[in-house]
């Protein structure tokens, strides 16, 4: 996720003092306005399953700000100090998912008529090189695509940048989606698609899935013990029922909420939690207004899905939620706050990362939601596949981090 992680509250706020500064209240106001118009038009311009979509998205919003869930961060702890209590979150948040998700398309039917199916995809060499290429930009960017949402929401402008970049990395790679495709050059299919539930049964694969997590989480305490990275800081928390608005949550509690609402995105709308398709869509579209013919482009078969309005895109609906409900946990929780000094640097940084991760999502299957947590909750061996990539690829991240005047964590560091 974000390398910016949201501020805990203040600790008068978190003692149960009433008092708000006007600029919180200002920001409450705000993110409550915005929030009710988002669930209002939903609802008059779509149907009652847009509504629960939308009101999905705010719910992750506010759990990924709320949690401090991260990816990106995961990820680089464990690379550069050993330091993988966030990756065993990790592993929680999928052995949820992965149930849920048994249990859900086992079923075969979903709400409002759905027909739940997961993500379940071949490996190839896009995937490989595409998750590759989304590590090292996750590094560059500070954010992975979830993380670029809700820190924008959270008011941090150098993560807006990184957005910016991701969407223009996006079209670029619907652009190239030919040459990546079955039909393109690009294209090198290195294995038939797996799924553990569909290829050993549905109860024999999550069991074996969830043993998967298990050894893994298990594999990273031993890293744990033989590195012995100092602990992570507790963030200061608020106590009592103020906690779930204003206080830091667990990292477990973050994982079982997220675990549970991607199972519930998938009955609603038929299809697992994503992210970057919609910034396929967005891209697409300012290109088309702008006057570039993106129908001939094979990813939209002619102009299919390209005219309609983007409150059909599930995906879409789902990322202006995370955005609105970061906006309204950290307004909340009083650490709202437009970080506008951004150096050059940094702001390359971004632009490139970002640039990076939205190209190769586009042929890697998704990005850290749609291809490493949804691939793998669907039960699908391309999951893990571009988690091993992108972990490479978090590796030599790690090394460009200089270059762009960007920090990179030392062994004694605590948080980064």
């Amino acid at each position: 996720m974000s390398t910016i992680t949201p501020e805990a509250s203040t600790p008068e706020s978190q003692q149960g003092g009433n008092t708000m500064p006007p600029a919180q209240k200002a920001a409450v106001a705000t993110s409550g306005i915005l929030a009710f118009a988002f669930l209002i038009f939903a609802g008059s311009n779509q149907d009652s399953a847009t509504v629960v979509k939308a009101i999905l998205g705010l719910l992750l919003g506010v759990t990924l700000f709320h949690s401090r869930f991260g990816f990106t961060s995961a990820w680089r702890q464990l690379i550069s100090v050993g330091q993988g209590r966030a990756l065993q979150a990790h592993m929680l948040m999928l052995a949820v998912a992965v149930v849920g998700f048994s249990i859900v398309i086992s079923n075969g039917n979903g709400f409002f008529d759905s027909q739940p199916a997961g993500y379940v995809a071949p490996i190839t060499l896009g995937l490989l090189i595409g998750s590759f290429l989304f590590g090292l930009g996750m590094q560059l960017g500070g954010s992975c695509a979830s993380g670029t949402l809700y820190a924008t929401g959270s008011g941090h402008i150098g993560v807006l940048v990184t957005l910016i970049g991701f969407v223009a990395g996006s079209g670029v790679g619907v652009a190239h989606s030919g040459f990546w495709s079955s039909a393109g050059n690009g294209f090198v299919k290195l294995a038939d698609p797996f799924s553990f539930t569909a290829d050993i049964g549905a109860v024999g694969g999550t069991i074996v899935l969830v043993a998967i997590l298990a050894v893994v989480a298990l594999g990273v305490e031993q890293v744990i013990r033989r590195r012995r990275p100092p602990q992570i800081e507790p963030a200061p928390v608020a106590t009592g029922p103020a906690r779930f608005l204003r206080g830091s949550w667990p990292l477990w509690v973050g994982a079982i909420a997220l675990g549970f609402l991607n199972v519930v995105v998938l009955a609603v709308s038929g299809r697992p939690w994503g992210v970057t398709s919609a910034f396929r869509l967005w891209a697409s579209k300012i290109l088309d207004g702008a006057g570039v013919d993106v129908s001939t482009w094979s990813y939209w078969d002619g102009r299919a899905g390209l005219d309609s309005q983007l409150f059909t895109d599930t995906t879409t609906v789902l990322n202006i939620g995370i955005i609105i409900g970061a906006l309204a946990a950290s307004a909340a929780a009083g650490s709202f706050a437009l970080v506008r000094k951004v150096p050059r640097q940094h702001i390359a940084a971004g632009l490139i990362g970002g640039a990076l991760m939205g190209y190769g999502a586009a042929f890697a299957f998704g990005c850290n939601i749609g291809a490493y947590f949804s691939g793998i909750a669907s039960a699908s061996l391309h999951g893990w596949v571009w988690a091993l990539f992108a972990l490479i690829g978090t590796w030599v991240g790690l090394k460009a981090r200089p270059l762009f005047g960007l920090s990179v964590p030392k062994p004694e560091d605590s948080v980064c």
